[in-house]
């Protein structure tokens, strides 16, 4: 009888170990890919959507003999890359 219950209890202990393994270490996902995707996104797009905003006010209000809009949209997607760049080492992209 104590070597049913023993064998019953090794066999609830690897399941649980198994399950607690597949919840923390969850395999590819499309869907996870795809949120990633639309992170990087608009980590990327934002930055550089405000700078050309800025840049046009800019524009307006301080002209100089260079684009500000330019210099500005270009400011935007460094800083965007760098953000996505981020982003993806610290969710573990770095691996």
């Amino acid at each position: 009888m104590t070597e049913d219950r023993d064998r019953s209890a090794r066999e609830i202990g690897r399941r649980a170990r198994r399950i607690k393994q597949a919840r923390d270490n969850p395999g590819p996902s499309p869907l996870r890919g795809i949120g990633t995707f639309g992170m990087i996104g608009w980590s990327i797009a934002v930055p550089t959507v405000g700078g050309a905003l800025l840049g046009m006010w800019l524009d307006r209000v301080a002209p100089q003999d260079f684009s500000w809009t330019l210099a500005l949209i270009l400011a935007g997607v460094v800083l965007g890359a760098v953000i996505a760049w981020r982003w993806i080492d610290r969710e573990g992209g770095g691996k």
